[in-house]
């Protein structure tokens, strides 16, 4: 696939410069997808409405007429879209294009998303970014099995904003029957998904009978055009959702570490607390990182992407989500979710594939398939064979290799959606429906699936009110394999090279140069002579391979009324901790 160097060298120098394409932040804009079937006239459909709406300048229009001329085609609005050679010679939509125009309301992002059975994985990177979508229908072949399965798709995606639009009412005579036929069956099937119309308009694209101007070969329609339905559609700010930032990478940049992503929801503030899940650090917002000192900003909305310097050092990766921490995202390594499926090859249940939620990655596999539909008819199918087809989706539990932080799609889309990746090949999504705290919302260790919760790099106190022992507040840290672990603490100190001994959890975590080399379960863990400490970092006076043996056996048959005793004979409490004075909170 090679892009047109004379078609698509004007159209993006035009659109670029195209004056009602011009940036203005101090006006609405308003994220449009276009889907359906192949020849539906799709393309054709948003040539036209750009067209009308001015949003190509004349000089690009005339290019796209010469090149028609030149080549013996006639001009259609969908060659103002098509900017592939490859497109124009097969005549189908490829990739998502995005364009923008305004009209007197507000401006438009709009994606131009592939119809053609191949292309549907374009399709989805293209609609999971939509507020709204429209679905084109041919009035002469009407419904078809992929206007079907995008609406379906489009459901599963979140866009519940949905408008029809039926095509060719030339070629159908212009009757009124033949669009309240079709509009009333694709009603009846968005319905059967959860979906309700926003509008349905009757259009012939090609001459533009109803696209921008009222047709009198459609008197019978007292509807809204296109244009005007576009209009009549509800903005939802995201203003109003949780703060979700996940980071997309972290850079150290003169003494600031900057960790870099997008808002997608929400707004962050300088000098506001934050959590970074799902690790459950806690810490403050010291500045939003900018080139310039004319360009500080005090806080950033959705839409923007950011720098963020926290007041705080961590370990942090990309994948991780900034919230509020009264308000933060779900740690889990399980979820419920509505999937859909579109490898060439079924999803097989206990199969692992790589999924993949707003910047963070993951192994995971379906580890139940609870119902099964075919996404054209809605008919139920067997649940129970084990594995997904292509175009089936299902309600499914499925399992992470390593705890994520994500939400319900009903709370936040954004960290709500995932795909599924079968080797190189997106070959699935969908959303979470529920999800419940695991293990991980306990600080601790993980390793696919393995779990060892244990509070060694907590800080414990001495409260001189309460004359006890107390876990200081803050963030209960969570660890993946090669993660750093904060070796001394207020009320701790650990050597680089020791192994962590979980009793509870019947597993061994291994640290070696500070960082987190692996998870073994306990019965299989062989003694190397490195410091040992239990699951609250009190040493273990283990110094042999027999005492190892005796202290996991003895420890292994242990009673509430033994553990004084085990404890008196085999842990050290000033080996590697301490515990400074304080009340409350304050911890001197």
């Amino acid at each position: 696939m090679t892009l047109s160097t004379d078609l698509t060298a004007d159209l993006t120098a035009d659109r670029i410069a195209a004056p009602n394409c011009a940036a203005d932040k101090s006006r609405e804009l308003f994220k449009l997808v276009f889907v359906g079937h192949v020849d539906h006239g799709k393309s054709t459909v948003l040539g036209r409405l750009l067209l009308d709406a001015g949003a190509l300048p004349q000089g690009a229009v005339d290019r796209v007429k010469t090149v028609a001329a030149e080549t013996g085609q006639p001009f259609e609005p969908a060659h103002l879209l098509d900017a592939f050679e490859e497109e124009r010679r097969q005549g189908i939509t490829i990739d998502s294009t995005q364009l923008q125009f305004r009209t007197a309301r507000r401006g438009y992002v709009v994606i131009d998303a592939p119809g053609h059975k191949e292309f549907l994985k374009n399709m989805i990177s293209g609609a999971s970014e939509a507020e709204a979508a429209f679905l084109v229908v041919d009035a002469q072949r009407g419904v078809e099995e992929q206007t079907r399965r995008h609406a379906r798709m489009l459901s599963l995606l979140g866009v519940n904003q949905v408008g029809l639009v039926v095509n060719k009412m030339d070629l159908a005579g212009w009757d009124q029957q033949v669009f309240e036929r079709i509009a009333g069956e694709l009603t009846e099937f968005l319905q059967a998904v959860g979906l309700t119309p926003a509008v349905a308009t009757p259009v012939a694209a090609l001459e533009g009978d109803n696209v921008s101007r009222p047709s009198a070969r459609l008197a019978w329609f007292r509807g809204p055009t296109l244009l005007e339905a576009l209009d009549g559609l509800t903005k939802i700010s995201p203003d109003a959702g949780p703060l979700r930032l996940p980071l997309q990478a972290v850079y150290r940049f003169d003494e600031r570490r900057i960790l870099a992503g997008r808002v997608e929801s929400g707004a962050v503030r300088r000098g506001e607390e934050i959590l970074i899940s799902p690790g459950g650090k806690r810490t403050k917002v010291a500045a939003l990182a900018a080139w310039l000192d004319r360009d500080l900003r005090e806080q950033a909305g959705p839409g923007e992407s950011i720098g963020l310097v926290a007041a705080d050092e961590f370990f942090n990766r990309r994948g991780e989500i900034v919230s509020r921490p009264d308000d933060a995202p779900l740690v889990t390594d399980r979820f419920k979710a509505s999937l859909f499926w579109m490898g060439r090859r079924p999803l097989q249940i206990k199969r692992r594939y790589k999924l993949k939620l707003a910047t963070a990655e993951a192994e995971a596999e379906v580890a139940q398939i609870l119902r099964l539909v075919d996404s054209s008819t809605l008919k139920p199918l067997a649940a129970d064979r084990g594995e997904i087809g292509a175009d089936e989706t299902a309600e499914v539990e499925i399992r992470l290799q390593k705890p994520l932080a994500l939400d319900l799609f009903s709370r936040s889309k954004a960290t709500g959606r995932f795909v599924i990746v079968d080797g190189f090949d997106v070959a699935g999504g969908g959303v979470v429906t529920s999800a419940e705290e695991g293990l991980t919302a306990e600080s601790g260790f993980f390793e696919g699936a393995l779990r060892a919760r244990c509070e060694v790099f907590e800080e414990f106190y001495y409260d001189l009110g309460e004359m006890n022992v107390n876990k200081a507040p803050g963030p209960r840290p969570l660890y993946g394999v090669g993660d750093p672990t904060p070796l001394k603490g207020r009320s701790y100190e650990y050597p680089e090279f020791f192994d962590i001994v979980v009793f509870r959890d019947k597993m061994v975590v291994k640290i070696r140069r500070g960082l987190v080399a692996g998870l073994t379960p306990l019965d299989q863990h062989a003694y190397e002579g490195l410091p040992m400490v239990n699951g609250r970092g009190f040493a273990l006076q283990v110094k042999s391979t027999e005492d190892w043996r005796l202290a996991r056996a003895e420890w292994a048959e242990m009673t509430p009324e033994a553990e004084p005793l085990l404890a008196a004979r085999w842990l050290d409490f000033t080996a590697y901790r301490r515990i400074p004075f304080g009340r409350g909170d304050l911890v001197i």
